[in-house]
């Protein structure tokens, strides 16, 4: 399921650029894994494979295009039974500001005080 999202996802942002052409186009699917590789005119490539381990698909890939501005993006990342996590970025992909104090605390108090219907 996660590999038909990544492919629509490049696919719709190929797409986007009318004069896109494909230049390159690779693809190997099995039972038990799948690889790929697309590359268009307009810089962007994408290059993704899958296997099966016991129960869970796990995914590595990497795409790279050209943002508006003229600056190389490149996202390397790996999916499986934990998530979609980004192994490298270029530029590196920004960091969310860190949980304020008041908040964390009112985590705190909330674990440690669940409601009556939460207690053990």
């Amino acid at each position: 399921m996660k590999f038909i999202v990544v492919l629509a996802c490049l696919l719709a942002f190929a797409y986007a650029n009318e004069e896109a052409d494909v230049i390159h186009n690779e693809s190997e699917v099995n039972p038990d894994s799948f690889k790929y590789f697309y590359e268009f005119s307009n810089s962007i490539k994408s290059q993704q494979e899958g296997h099966l381990s016991g129960d869970a698909l796990v995914e590595t890939g990497q795409y790279s295009y050209t943002s508006p501005e003229g600056e190389q993006v490149s996202i390397k990342y790996v999916a499986d039974e934990n998530g979609y996590h980004v192994l490298s970025a270029n530029p590196p992909l920004p960091t969310p500001p860190p949980i304020p104090e008041h908040i964390l605390k009112a985590i705190a108090y909330i674990e440690a005080h669940p409601p009556p219907s939460e207690k053990a």
